[in-house]
Order: structure tokens, then C-alpha cells, then sequence
């Protein structure tokens, strides 16, 4: 993933990284081209042949800061949203939110429509950085993170690492992910002062905004998650628990 959320988790790796657009790197995991990939909870949800690493992930617990819904008339009266397609997570989880706990099922457009031919845009990751930094001036900011701890009180989980079904050495591969977390986080600074961004904005948003554990409430957060979705209709009936190695 070439997010900033995403640099604590792979600093120092010595091997080879593909960086892609979150909805790459599911495509090619479920393309058997990745055995392992950082990629959008939604993927887990509705292929669940994938094996999700315990106790590492990208998540919130309120606010995300880089994920949200950026409007100019009241929420009530959204007829259209233009969305990122790079993350089906957040595409799926702004539908969940505006249906389930707002009464909302406003028309889906391209990002490229918005603001010509869309009420809101839904934005994420670095560009949503850019946005809130530059171009806020009239807009209302849905966050959500923040609007799901609202709702469920609960953490929402944007990516975990998923490994492809049958992987041999799973056990080995996750512990090594584990203590990529750790190395990443050890050399927190290391990494804030490496990026292009004001330190103080970035440590803020590596440490406040963005959560790197996968423990037992953001698993809960997940499988609210499912719920709605399959409540609304985007995923099958929940199957077998999530497996986690």
C-alpha cells in the first residue's frame, strides 16, 4: 500500500515491495499474484479464504483525518456522492453509514464528477490528506472513522494483512509481520522526519489518528462490519469465523 498510514508496518523490510493502489493489491492477491498484501477489510469479508494477521492492522478508534465524506449541503440532502474507487472498504463503509444509521441511499458517481456532477465526495489516504490541508473552505467533513465510533462505539479496521489461502509457513510469516510492526513503530521518528509533510502533523496523525493493533475490539469492529454489510446487501451471508494466524 503507498499510503503514508501504511509506512510503520514495512520500514526496514529488506525484500521486495509492490506498492499499489489498495484495490491493486486485492485484485492481485485474489489473482494469486501476492502471497501476502495489505489490503482493504472488505476484501477479508467477502473472500474469506484469506488467513488476516493477528494483532496487526490500519485502524481508528475515532477519527481517521484521511477518510471521509466532504460535502457542501446538509447531509440530509445528499442526492449524489462521487466516489475513490482505490478502497472498497471505505466505499462500502460510507454506503453502510449513510444507510443504516442516516436513512441515506444517495446515487454513486466517479470521483470525476464531484463537484460539477456530485453533491459530496467521498476521499482517501494522501489526497484526503492534501484536501484537508488546502481545500476545506465550504465543505462539511464527514469523518469516518469518527462517525463509526459514534454509531458502534467500536474501532473500525481499514486494512489488515491478509495471507493468500494454503500459504505453507502462515505461523512464520505472521510473526515476521508482527515484528515488522514493532521494528516500524520503534523507528517512529525515523519515519516522520523522512516524509515531505510538517513532523508535527504526521507524528499527530501516526499516533492519534492511526492505530496499527488488530486486538480483540477492532476484531469486534469487523465483525460489525460484516453484519451491515450483509444486512445491506453487499456481501453473502456470513460463513465460517475469520480465521487469523
Amino acid at each position: 500500500m503507498q499510503y503514508l498510514n501504511s509506512k510503520p508496518l514495512i520500514f526496514g523490510f529488506g525484500g521486495g515491495v509492490i506498492f499499489d493502489h489498495p484495490s491493486g493489491l486485492a485484485r492481485d492477491l485474489a489473482a494469486g499474484r501476492l502471497d501476502v498484501a495489505l489490503v482493504p477489510t472488505f476484501e477479508a469479508l467477502r473472500s474469506p479464504q484469506y488467513t488476516l494477521v493477528d494483532g496487526v492492522g490500519i485502524a481508528s478508534d475515532g477519527p481517521v483525518y484521511s477518510v471521509f465524506l466532504a460535502h457542501r449541503r446538509p447531509l440530509a440532502e445528499l442526492r449524489t456522492v462521487a466516489l475513490d474507487p482505490a478502497s472498497l472498504t471505505s466505499v462500502h463503509l460510507l454506503q453502510v453509514l449513510l444507510r443504516e444509521y442516516h436513512g441515506l441511499e444517495p446515487a454513486l458517481r466517479d470521483l470525476s464528477a464531484f463537484p460539477a456532477e456530485a453533491d459530496a465526495a467521498l476521499i482517501i489516504g494522501n489526497q484526503a490528506i492534501d484536501f484537508r490541508q488546502n481545500d476545506t473552505e465550504g465543505y462539511h467533513i464527514l469523518d469516518l472513522g469518527e462517525e463509526w465510533k459514534r454509531c458502534t462505539s467500536l474501532p473500525f479496521v481499514f486494512a489488515p494483512w491478509l495471507l493468500r489461502g494454503g500459504l505453507p509457513n502462515a505461523t512464520e510469516v505472521a510473526n515476521e509481520l508482527r515484528a515488522l510492526k514493532r521494528q516500524g513503530l520503534a523507528h517512529l521518528d525515523e519515519i516522520i522526519h523522512a516524509e515531505a509533510r510538517d513532523p508535527a502533523f504526521t507524528r499527530r496523525y501516526l499516533t492519534q489518528h492511526i492505530r496499527f493493533e488488530l486486538g480483540d475490539r477492532e476484531k469486534a469492529g469487523i465483525e460489525k462490519f460484516r453484519e451491515l454489510l450483509v444486512k445491506h446487501g453487499f456481501i453473502g451471508e456470513a460463513g465460517a469465523p475469520l480465521r487469523y494466524a
